[in-house]
C-alpha cells in the first residue's frame, strides 16, 4: 500500500518540476502572463497534493520523505537559475565586490563611486544600472554581507556564478529549515506532515531559491534558536548561549526577527530573558563589528528611515490612510503616515507580548508560534512596502498552528508581479484590493469556524 501511495504522487511531482523549471529559467520579471501561467497551476497543484495525501490525517513516513525529497529537488533545480524575477542580485554583487576589495558597503550610496570615478574592479555603470534603489545606503546586515562577499571572492568577475554561490548558501539553510521543522513538530507532538506547508510552497521555493532572498537564512537561524532552547523556563546557561547566538544570526540575516524578542519575557521569565537579551545583543554587536565605523549608524538609519517614509508597494492599511490623507491634505503624506503606522505596529506587538491572551485549545497547541504569527502579520499590515518574499516568516510559523491564511496569502500575493509588466511602471490597486480581501475573507472563515472543520489543506 505504501508503494502504491508513493508512486501515485509521481505525476504531480514531475509536473511541479516542470513548472519550477519554467518559472525559474524561462520567465522574465515583466512577463506576467508567463509568470502567472507557471505559478498558478503550481500553487493549485501544491494545494491538490496536500489534502489528498495522508499527511494531515495520519502519519505516513514514506510519503513525507518522498515529498521532502521533491522539495529539496525543486530547490536544487533553482540553484543554477539566474534570479530573473528580481534585480536585487546585482546590488548583492555590488556590495560583495566592495567588501572583497576592502571597501565598506555601508559607507556610501552606490552613485558615489561613479560620480567620483573611484577605480574599483567590477564597480561600473553596467552593474549600477542593473539594480534599483541606487540612491540608498545598503540595508543588508552582516550574515547577508558575508554571503555576498564569499560569492564575489570565489567568482570576482561572474555575476552568474556569484549568484550560484549565494544560492548554495540558501540551499543549505533551506535544507536545515526543513530538518528543524520536522524536529520541532515532533517535539511539540504536532503532525509531522505540516512541514510540507512550507517545504512545497511555491512562493518559498521561488522567492528564496529562485529570486535569491535571504529570508531563507533568517528563518533557519530563528528555528535553530528555538530548537536550542528546548525548555523555556528550565533552560541552562549553555542553552541560552547557543540559542542567543542563533537568534543573533537570524537578526543579522534580516532585522525582522527583532520583533519577536519581547515575547521571550513570558516564556523565560524576566531574569532569564534579560540574560538572553544581553547575550543576543552581544553576539549581534560582534557580528556587526567588522562593518561598523563612524558613518555606519547614520547611513544605516537613513536607509531604514527611507523604508518607512519613501517606499511603497503592495501595502494595505497604508494605502487606505494614504487615500484619506489625500482627502485631508491634498497630497501623499507618507512622511507622517509611514512612521505612525510603525508606531501602531510596535504598540500592538508589545501589547501582544505582555498582555493576556484568552487561549483557545481548539486553535493552538503551543503558544509561541501563534503569537509570533500574528505579530509578524500586524507588522506586515502596517508596513508601506510588502514584497512577496516577506511572507516567508508567516508561512514558516503557520506550520506550527492550525491557521492557514498565510498559505492563501502566498497564492494571492503573486498577482502583484503584474505591476512590472506595465510601461511605465504603476501598481494595479484593484489586484492589491483583491489580494487583501481574499486573505481577510479566509482569515474570518478560519476565525469563525474555530478551525474545527477539516479545511482543504
Amino acid at each position: 500500500m505504501n508503494i502504491l501511495v508513493k508512486y501515485a504522487h509521481w505525476p504531480a511531482a514531475m509536473l511541479m518540476v516542470a513548472l519550477t523549471i519554467g518559472l525559474g529559467y524561462f520567465t522574465e520579471q515583466n512577463e506576467f502572463p508567463k509568470i502567472i501561467g507557471f505559478y498558478a497551476p503550481w500553487f493549485l497543484l501544491y494545494l491538490f497534493v496536500l489534502p489528498r495525501s495522508p499527511f494531515t490525517i495520519r502519519q505516513s513516513p514514506v510519503n513525507i520523505q518522498f515529498w521532502l525529497a521533491i522539495a529539496l529537488l525543486l530547490r536544487l533545480i533553482l540553484v543554477f537559475s539566474m534570479p530573473n524575477l528580481s534585480n536585487d542580485v546585482y546590488r548583492f554583487i555590488w556590495d560583495g565586490r566592495l567588501l572583497v576589495q576592502g571597501y565598506n558597503p555601508f559607507d556610501h550610496q552606490p552613485v558615489y563611486y561613479l560620480e567620483n570615478a573611484i577605480p574599483i574592479k567590477g564597480i561600473d555603470r553596467a552593474l549600477f544600472d542593473a539594480f534599483g534603489a541606487k540612491n540608498t545606503y545598503t540595508v543588508y546586515p552582516p550574515v547577508a554581507q558575508a554571503q555576498f562577499g564569499s560569492a564575489c571572492w570565489l567568482f570576482p568577475e561572474s555575476i552568474y556564478w556569484g549568484s550560484v554561490v549565494m544560492k548554495c548558501w540558501l540551499f543549505a539553510f533551506e535544507a536545515g529549515t526543513l530538518c528543524l521543522l520536522v524536529k520541532l513538530l515532533k517535539r511539540h507532538n504536532l503532525p509531522t506532515g505540516n512541514v510540507l506547508l512550507y517545504a512545497l510552497n511555491p512562493l518559498i521555493i521561488t522567492e528564496i531559491m529562485g529570486n535569491l532572498h535571504f529570508e531563507g537564512a533568517m528563518v533557519f537561524f530563528l528555528l535553530l534558536a528555538f530548537w536550542l532552547l528546548p525548555n523555556y523556563r528550565k533552560a541552562t546557561f549553555n542553552n541560552l548561549i547557543l540559542s542567543a547566538g542563533a537568534f543573533a544570526l537570524s537578526i543579522c540575516s534580516k532585522l525582522l526577527t527583532l520583533l519577536f524578542l519581547p515575547f521571550l519575557v513570558k516564556w523565560l521569565g524576566w531574569r532569564r530573558s534579560l540574560l538572553y537579551f544581553l547575550l543576543t545583543g552581544l553576539f549581534t554587536v560582534l557580528l556587526f563589528v567588522p562593518i561598523v565605523n563612524s558613518t555606519f549608524l547614520l547611513n544605516f538609519g537613513d536607509s531604514l528611515n527611507l523604508y518607512f517614509q519613501k517606499l511603497e508597494y503592495n501595502a494595505s492599511l497604508y494605502y487606505v490612510l494614504r487615500w484619506v490623507g489625500f482627502q485631508i491634505w491634498g497630497y501623499n503624506n507618507i512622511a507622517l503616515i509611514g512612521p505612525l503606522l510603525g508606531l501602531v505596529a510596535m504598540g500592538v506587538i508589545l501589547w501582544m507580548a505582555f498582555g493576556k491572551w484568552k487561549r483557545d485549545s481548539r486553535l493552538q497547541q503551543i503558544e509561541w508560534p501563534e503569537k509570533w504569527l500574528f505579530a509578524i502579520c500586524v507588522y506586515l499590515l502596517c508596513t508601506t512596502t510588502l514584497h512577496p518574499w516577506y511572507l516567508a516568516l508567516p508561512i514558516a510559523l503557520c506550520v506550527f498552528t492550525k491557521w492557514r491564511f498565510p498559505i492563501v496569502w502566498s497564492g494571492m500575493i503573486f498577482l502583484t508581479y503584474i505591476n512590472y509588466s506595465y510601461d511605465p511602471y504603476h501598481e494595479n490597486l484593484w489586484l492589491v484590493a483583491l489580494e487583501y480581501l481574499t486573505v481577510l475573507a479566509w482569515f474570518l472563515y478560519e476565525w469563525k469556524s474555530g478551525r474545527e472543520k477539516a479545511l482543504p489543506f
